[in-house]
């Protein structure tokens, strides 16, 4: 799995030049600076260890301009499992220095070292077998695997400690490494893709070279798989994808197999025979069909499993919350960075940036939802990785419902086969109602006042029926330049079943930069008061209002109704 581009995490403006030129080394690293304290970051965070740990469990390589023991203080709760997690360097603020700290099985010495070279400066590199042999024997390039990682450890301790070894197989990233080789070692690390019995005295390394091309009809598809490795003596750590013909995209069978396995899944055009499938798909490789309905086809290298087929094309819909960082989910934040094309209005867009340069950007009109969702499953049904981005939740007067009518109406294969995942957001209504407390603590009825897309005679009687109902109120869209007349009518309707002291919220820009919150009564409130980014919580007749000790006012609803019940 390919990791995510580095983080360059930075705690002042005086580290911000340094980290430009680490930017310069990766050019799709974001750099993380700290609010108040850094001008000109690409993405802003609030606090140190809490992004820097989130950013170390969503795999994500970290280069922190700080002191070293800062880093290890504060991912040192999460170091558990050595091999199972991403470099970690700690870079001095001028550049001066460049420390691996942590990922020596996840390439952070390579890392130091290409560092260090764009900022001019030797890389602190401490682990022994590379400072000895010049390469990191357990951590072998892209395309190759390990075979075992304890016995990987013993055997580079042996040689460390003075045996010799003797390569076999084709592995072109050790001819400049200074091995103490010896044809007749007793010791050996091989590479190739048959499968071989784990030994103390050999490490294995495995090319990523094979391709299992799967049909239908297979019942358990991994340990069909794992048998028909089995009868074919190929190993199942060299399987680098899995094989199936596009129109099986959809099959939930496959997906599962390729997660069990962890590897990805590419299609191809149907053909006469599975042996054909896989030999379309893998020009030049050898073809076994040891099993019926299941081929191997096994190459010389290791194979660009992006040129092999495609991927199936994936559609997420997601909510960005109200617009602050910290209130969006880790999902959303984690499908952000996979993507490939964004689409939304463009105001959203730029608030789920930065992207890096090869993420593509399609920004549009508010109003042309529709449009914005068919061309989602265009991008999606070639098999991209497409987002579309909503403020808020995506299913709350936002594009879910749009992207869904749109594959109803769909009657194209294509786009019924896309992944599509609707991944929620916190809406402005709840945001808005979590900064005063819980005016929408009990049921509660959320509508939005514009008729653009439905009568405002439907408005009227749904507004009645609620307020009549005694529910708390949510006013999305409450009014615009168009639309100036709606909230006046909207709070008379109100007013027929509320008293005039009935508590009402009003947040504008909640969750974003000048947001104001302001508590009023249904007897104050007059349209004057709102705009179009204002988010208008009317409260029911057991909502209550009391002092807050900074000087505000809280508001709730209790969960109880009629009588309070005994505690």
């Amino acid at each position: 799995m390919t990791r995510p581009a580095p983080a360059i995490v930075i705690l002042g403006n005086g580290s911000l030049a340094t980290a430009r030129k680490i930017q310069q080394v990766y050019p799709g690293a974001l750099i993380h600076g700290l609010v108040g304290r850094v001008e000109g970051a690409d993405r802003d965070y609030h606090e140190f260890g809490a992004n820097l740990r989130e950013l170390y469990q969503q795999d994500s390589p970290i280069i922190a301009l700080c002191a070293a023991g800062i880093v290890i203080r504060t991912l040192a709760p999460l170091l558990l499992e050595k091999g199972a997690e991403p470099p970690v360097l700690a870079v001095a603020e001028d550049g001066s220095a460049v420390v691996p700290l942590l990922g020596g099985l996840g390439g952070v010495n390579v890392m130091a070292r290409e560092i260090a070279a764009g900022l001019q400066v030797a890389a602190a590199i401490t682990t022994s077998g590379e400072l000895r042999f010049g390469t990191c024997l357990l951590n072998p390039p892209s395309g190759y695997t390990l075979g075992d990682l304890e016995l990987g450890k013993r055997f580079v301790s042996d040689l460390l400690a003075g045996h010799s070894v003797r390569v076999e197989g084709n592995a072109p990233w050790l001819d400049q490494a200074q091995l103490p080789e010896d044809p007749a070692a007793l010791r050996s690390i091989h590479v190739g893709s048959a499968a071989r019995e784990a030994r103390a005295d050999e490490l294995l390394i495995y090319p990523r070279s094979v391709a299992v091309a799967v049909s239908t009809g297979v019942v358990d598809v991994p340990q069909a798989i794992r048998a028909a490795l089995q009868q074919a003596n190929v190993a199942v750590q060299s399987v680098a994808c899995l094989l199936a013909a596009d129109d099986q995209m959809a099959n939930p069978t496959l997906r599962e197999a390729a997660l069990e396995l962890g590897v990805p899944l590419r299609f191809v055009a149907p053909a006469v025979d599975i042996g054909a499938l896989a030999r379309s798909a893998v020009p030049g490789a050898t073809v076994e069909v040891p099993l019926d309905n299941i081929a191997i086809a096994i190459a010389d290298q290791p194979l660009q499993v992006a040129q092999i087929g495609r991927a199936r094309g994936r559609l997420a819909v997601i909510g960005l919350g109200p617009g602050a960082a910290e209130l969006m989910v880790p999902a959303v934040k984690a499908e952000l960075a996979r993507a490939t094309d964004v689409l939304g209005y463009e105001t959203y867009v730029r608030m789920a940036g930065p992207f890096r340069a090869d993420q593509v950007l399609h920004c549009t009109d508010n109003r042309e939802e529709m449009q914005r969702a068919r061309h989602a499953f265009e991008l999606a049904a070639q098999g991209r990785s497409v987002i579309v981005v909503s403020s808020g939740d995506p299913g709350v007067f936002a594009m879910a419902a749009a992207v869904l009518e749109a594959l109803h109406e769909s009657s194209d294969p294509a786009w019924h086969n896309v992944d599509l995942e609707i991944l929620p957001g916190v809406s402005a209504s709840l945001a808005t109602a979590a900064q005063a407390g819980a005016p929408l603590g009990h049921d509660f009825c959320v509508m939005s006042l514009s008729d653009n897309l439905k009568p405002w005679s439907i408005i009227e009687k749904r507004l009645d029926l609620a307020a009549e109902a005694d529910l708390a109120l949510a006013f999305y869209n409450p009014i615009s330049r168009s639309r100036p007349w709606q909230l006046g009518r909207a709070l008379e309707i109100v007013a027929r079943h509320r008293i005039a002291e009935t508590p009402v919220v009003l947040g504008r820009d909640i969750g974003r930069p000048g947001q104001t919150l302001r508590v009023t009564t249904l007897g104050a409130l007059t349209p004057d008061q709102v705009d179009m980014r204002t988010m208008v919580l009317i409260g029911s007749s057991t909502t209550c209002v009391f002092p807050r000790a900074d000087g505000g006012e809280w508001v709730y609803t209790p969960r109880w109704y009629g009588d309070k019940p005994a505690t």
